[in-house]
């Protein structure tokens, strides 16, 4: 079994929380796992991506091929087209809907939600609305975190647990709310 993500957004969205549960989650697991990131300008709401590789035997290179990936798991619409050159034929994009306007000419948000629901494996996830629902806007990168739990090759439960351990110095109310963002998020692919 191998298992590729390309996990994209921009800085302050939390993509390498985001990357940094699902390996921990894939440890546990049994995985062997190779990460990369880039950082690009990142404090600046630059792009960031993190290259993750999950198999059952031991990964000779931490970056994935182009045309290898088997998810593009996007905190950003416009970050999941950039990257789909890495997907697989038949892989799957899931993709938050809420912009980063960080570049001067953002294409039409309307015109790039389209060019992803237009893949054939794709899924735009109202991320910031779920996340909000749930307690706290700030907890979209873990409702996307959900969203891609039933897909990926890890037992969801072990993924839960992970968010409650990264929250659990936070209190039992940040906890929480990651939990309910968690199942908002799955509950959105279904």
């Amino acid at each position: 079994m191998k298992y590729d993500i390309v996990i994209a957004g921009v800085g302050g969205q939390g993509v390498l929380s985001l990357a940094a549960i699902i390996t921990s989650a894939a440890f546990e697991a049994g995985l062997y796992v190779n990460q990369s990131e880039l950082h690009g300008m990142s404090q600046r709401g630059g792009a960031v991506s993190s290259d993750l590789r999950l198999s059952d035997e031991p990964i000779q290179s931490s970056t994935i091929p182009f045309g290898n990936a088997d998810m593009i798991l996007s905190m950003e619409p416009l970050e999941s087209l950039r990257y789909l050159h890495y997907l697989r034929e038949d892989g799957i994009v899931l993709s938050a809907d809420k912009p980063v306007k960080n570049i001067t000419n953002y294409p039409d948000l309307s015109s790039v939600l389209d060019d992803i629901k237009a893949l054939p494996n794709a899924q735009v996830i109202s991320a910031s609305k779920l996340a909000r629902k749930a307690g706290s806007a700030r907890a979209t990168n873990v409702v996307m975190v959900g969203a891609a739990s039933s897909l990926i090759p890890i037992d969801p439960t072990l993924i839960g647990a992970r968010i409650d351990a990264l929250f659990a110095k936070k209190g039992e109310k940040v906890v929480n709310i990651n939990r309910k963002a968690f199942a908002a998020g799955q509950e959105a692919v279904k």
